[in-house]
């Protein structure tokens, strides 16, 4: 993807409600998604700057205003899910959490790790996070309580998150695996940041510790994770796709077999 073929507009997503105070807000391109604790508003990943606009327009068309966002979670380091952070901060002071593995992404000391290059595009608006996760932190706000696991492979400070929600009655389980791409653990881009492959096993650790974890709705952090707009189309009073309790595991065991691909392909 080229800077200067690169439209915005081509990514845009009408933003849904995905269950009860849960919201797309992202894009083709890159997901983000609010969640309205009742006491602020918190924002999973931000995009590129250069759909920033777009972000603030989905937030606005669903009835929100973005200067109630408090908290700006972040699923890795990578350009495409913190890159319109700091102009986003700069708008609502919200404060901002990022992998601790993570942080030289984001405060510019390894630039050329965030991918920003690779998508034809210099990361300019670094920031340094407020919090660093730890694995097994928890993030509480209002009535939202979000645990966090380090997933590491895509990323070193890759973090996967889960949190509860009521529904109809019932408690649904959330969860989003905060990095799956194998683009980012193949060989060739390892050699070149000078990496190695430990990071197949950490990410086939990550895995397993994640199968073990129930999740009645699945969102992704890319669109195509989970078919976000594909499902959003099929969202009726009486159905919801998002909630399918057999959607993780398929999905988590999916990226398992692409990681060993890659892996025979470079053996």
């Amino acid at each position: 993807m080229a800077a200067d073929l690169y439209h915005p507009w081509n990514e845009y997503v009408k933003p849904f409600k995905i269950i009860d105070n849960l919201y797309f807000v992202g894009n083709v391109a890159s997901s983000s998604h609010l969640i309205d604790t009742g006491e602020g508003l918190v924002l999973i990943d931000t995009g590129y700057p250069q759909t920033l606009y777009m972000l603030i327009e989905s937030i606005w068309e669903l009835g929100f205003d973005v200067r109630d966002i408090k908290h700006i979670i972040h699923s890795h380091g990578h350009y495409d899910h913190l890159g319109a952070t700091k102009a986003l901060v700069e708008l609502c002071g919200a404060k901002t959490w990022l992998g601790t593995q993570d942080a030289p992404y984001a405060d510019g000391r390894q630039k050329l790790m965030t991918w920003a290059s690779k998508l034809g595009y210099e990361y300019h608006e670094t920031f340094e996070p407020d919090f660093l996760i730890k694995d097994g932190d928890v993030f509480n706000l209002g009535n939202v309580s979000i645990k966090m696991l380090n997933t590491p492979g895509h990323t070193p400070g890759t973090i996967s998150f889960f949190f509860d929600m009521p529904h109809q009655n019932k408690t649904l389980t959330v969860g989003l695996h905060g990095g799956v791409g194998t683009n980012s653990m193949e060989k060739s881009f390892l050699d070149e940041y000078g990496l190695d492959t430990s990071c197949w096993q950490n990410f086939f650790d990550g895995i397993k510790r994640l199968k073990k974890i129930h999740v009645d709705v699945f969102i992704g952090n890319h669109t195509w994770n989970n078919d976000t707009v594909g499902k959003s189309k099929r969202i009726t009073a009486d159905y919801n796709p998002f909630i399918d309790s057999a959607a993780w595991p398929r999905f988590l065991e999916s990226r398992k077999l692409e990681l060993e691909k890659v892996m025979a392909a470079e053996q």
